[in-house]
């Protein structure tokens, strides 16, 4: 492997570990990312100069901490009146990597940050997105999300806010946003808003390492239980959802015999002891939508009705236009797709999906079901004006292709 590639490979894998491990021994996000920053660098020159080390994210870690606390050092000394000596900074105790990492989570979810800053916070330093890629996320300019990450670093740092997972009178309480954040991290892996494939896999399996974390700290939330069943359920079908030549395969073209039926069986365990607890909630009801489809062993035998219904469901807990779209989609897919469109024209009506690319493609597909082609090619062409992933504009362009194809230069609108 190149070394470039295997310094990007390292960052995906070991580098969100690390820089919670130097986040803790600093107190300070900027310091951390800085000193991560020279250790890629330094990794660049002393691996092509030495070779690969044996366990190059063990390397990574040791040279930052190291880098760290060489800074540390240099701020104190500075500190003090010229002859005195600065004392060595104390790291702390070598701990489980896991626990830095649930740390640097509150730290990102801590109630003293507004709700979007934990959410671009949280896709930055846990998920290891660019500035840029969040702000598609988010559809917003660069420079407001760039904006809103200095100020949650900012109030971090003069808040003193602490490296730590609340205590369990507290934990309750920071579930919710806990759970939000993950919910994030999770999305955009299975779906990344910008990254050249269609999926990110180290952010699915970050969100699912995450939502065992927080089932482990709460083991009686339903909701964390209802997270982590839907995430697995969900990523159950990754394999099957890119084609080997990258393109992007619909849920039901997809070959349901690689689905990964461990994941299925572990998340509808889940499901079944959230369900169990009776407090329902949103992300129960998504994973119940989750295992339904994961049931069905071919796409006729899905219950699409039953999917609508808990969609509805779903919408007394999150009233959100994309919440709302969705349940129109499975309206349809429950054969009522006249309904799902006027559903979906009310929603574009009030303007708050004006700029989301699934809106124009669920019309799109409505459309070409009921053989409304001219239709149909008009909603692709808007949809092809919004979508960020290359995985689903290469997709997109193949429908409508198809059906600029079959209905001839002299039906195209």
């Amino acid at each position: 492997m190149h070394l470039s590639r295997l310094i990007e490979h390292v960052v995906r894998t070991d580098g969100r570990r690390v820089l919670a491990a130097v986040a803790r021994l600093t107190g300070d996000l900027d310091a951390a990312e800085e000193a991560l920053q020279e250790a890629y660098a330094r990794a660049l020159v002393a691996w092509r100069r030495d070779g690969i080390p044996a366990s190059p994210g063990a390397w990574l870690n040791t040279v930052a901490r190291r880098i760290a606390i060489d800074r540390l050092r240099r701020e104190r000394r500075a500190e003090l009146p010229d002859g005195l000596a600065a004392p060595d900074p104390e790291p702390p105790e070598p701990q489980d990597i896991e626990d830095d990492r649930l740390r640097l989570l509150f730290v990102c979810c801590h109630p003293a940050l507004r709700p979007d800053a934990r959410q671009a916070l949280a896709l930055r330093i846990l998920g290891g997105l660019t500035t840029r890629e969040i702000a598609r996320a988010f559809v917003e300019p660069e420079p407001t999300t760039a904006q809103r990450i200095v100020r949650a670093k900012r109030k971090i740092r003069e808040a003193r806010i602490p490296y730590e997972v609340p205590s369990p009178r507290e934990l309750p309480a920071r579930l919710a946003d806990v759970l939000a954040v993950i919910y994030l991290i999770f999305n955009e892996g299975y779906t990344s808003t910008g990254a050249p494939s269609l999926m990110r896999p180290d952010l699915t399996s970050e969100a699912i390492r995450l939502g065992r974390l927080v089932v482990e700290l709460l083991p009686a939330s339903a909701e964390a239980s209802g997270l982590l069943s839907m995430m697995l359920l969900t990523d159950a079908r990754r394999a099957a959802r890119i084609s080997p030549d990258g393109s992007l395969v619909p849920l039901e073209d997809q070959d349901r015999t690689v689905w990964n039926r461990a994941q299925i069986e572990e998340g509808t365990r889940l499901l079944d002891a959230a369900l169990s607890a009776r407090t329902p909630g949103p992300y129960q009801v998504q994973a119940a939508i989750a295992a339904l489809h994961a049931a069905a062993a071919a796409p006729e035998d899905t219950d699409w009705p039953q999917i609508a219904a808990l969609y509805r469901a779903l919408l007394q807990w999150s009233p959100t236009p994309v919440v709302e779209l969705n349940a129109a989609v499975a309206l349809g897919m429950a054969g009522d797709h006249t309904g799902a469109l006027d559903w979906i024209g009310r929603i574009e009506a009030t303007g708050a999906l004006a700029r989301y690319h699934l809106l124009y493609a669920s019309k799109a597909d409505l459309h070409r079901r009921l053989g409304r082609v001219p239709e149909a090619i008009a909603a692709y062409r808007a949809a092809l004006a919004f979508v960020t992933n290359a995985a689903e504009r290469a997709y997109l362009e193949t429908r409508l292709s198809a059906l600029e194809e079959a209905s001839g230069p002299c039906r195209s609108p």
